[in-house]
């Protein structure tokens, strides 16, 4: 056991906590699909979690959605998820989530088939798109995207990122919608598809559901564009229940940051995880233990 897991541990038993140090010990971290941003980051942490103590079971979601359901009934302890579902599973459902930090900037990709017609979100009328795994952040927010944009008549059909790349190749749907970092590396090996512009409805989507959504631009050079792509971007956060105890969410905060270089949250503008951008998790509240670690660092 590391000496911030005993210290931790150490300061619960003082306190009188009832809860015992193995369950202290024992953590469930939501992240994502296989192979998927959240999985492959929820991996690498959960590792960093191990090395400091705890015991880490991982498990595979659909990610945002699915996350805060899980930390709501019990079955995960800590989670990935997009600001937008975080945000509205505090504001709207009152879900008992509190946020760890603020760790990187997501990007909304809609994809189509190089030479597609689809050059603006309101060109997907009467189309058929994938707007995102069922219970994934990815479809949240396409869904505020196509209401933003004004698209009514159009068919969705609900596929993760593997199976909307496969889609798209056989034609089977005309565009889909994800979420992620720049680059996202199974994009990254296509060379048959263009990024539609959405930043023209980031005031829209603000207007309405708030801050959770920026201004963001997409690099030239990511997926072969020529110029940047300006688009919708959205934080993830690092969520967790929100009756985790004080000092473990310290510990967990901690190792996030020490781990930091270790980790490779994705590395566009918005990707490098920085104490001061972690703090800002808007109407998500800040975990007590969570802000005494900010505490420390800053005073």
């Amino acid at each position: 056991m590391s000496r911030r897991v005993f210290l931790a541990l150490a300061a619960l038993n003082a306190a009188g906590c009832s809860v015992t140090a193995s369950e202290q010990r024992s953590l469930r971290l939501a992240t994502g699909l296989a192979g998927g941003p959240y999985g492959a980051l929820g991996d690498r942490f959960a590792a960093e979690l191990r090395h400091d103590g705890f015991t880490v079971e991982v498990i595979e979601t659909a990610a945002s959605v699915q996350n805060l359901t899980m930390l709501t009934d019990g079955r995960a302890d800590l989670g990935f998820s997009l600001a937008d579902s975080a945000d509205d599973a505090v504001r709207v459902r009152h879900q008992p989530v509190a946020a760890l930090a603020r760790m990187y900037m997501n990007y909304v990709h809609l994809v189509v088939r190089a030479g597609s017609a689809i050059s603006a979100a309101k060109d997907l009328t009467g189309r058929k798109v994938s707007i995102g795994a069922e219970g994934s952040g990815t479809a949240v927010t396409a869904e505020r995207v196509l209401d933003a944009a004004g698209v009514r008549d159009h068919a969705v059909v609900r596929l993760g990122l593997d199976m909307s790349i496969r889609a798209l190749d056989d034609r089977a749907i005309d565009a889909f919608f994800w979420s992620g970092g720049v680059p996202t590396p199974a994009l990254s090996s296509l060379d048959d598809i263009e990024l539609v512009p959405l930043e023209p409805l980031v005031p829209v989507l603000r207007r309405i559901y708030g801050p959770v959504y920026e201004h963001a631009s997409v690099p030239a050079g990511a997926y072969g564009a020529a110029k940047p792509v300006p688009t919708v971007g959205t934080p993830s956060y690092l969520v967790c229940r929100q009756a985790l105890s004080d000092d473990v969410a310290y510990t967990v905060t901690e190792t996030l940051f020490s781990a930091r270089d270790r980790l490779q949250a994705p590395s566009a503008p918005g990707g490098l995880l920085d104490k001061r951008y972690a703090i800002g998790t808007g109407i998500v509240p800040l975990h007590p233990g969570a802000a005494r670690y900010y505490r420390s660092v800053y005073g």
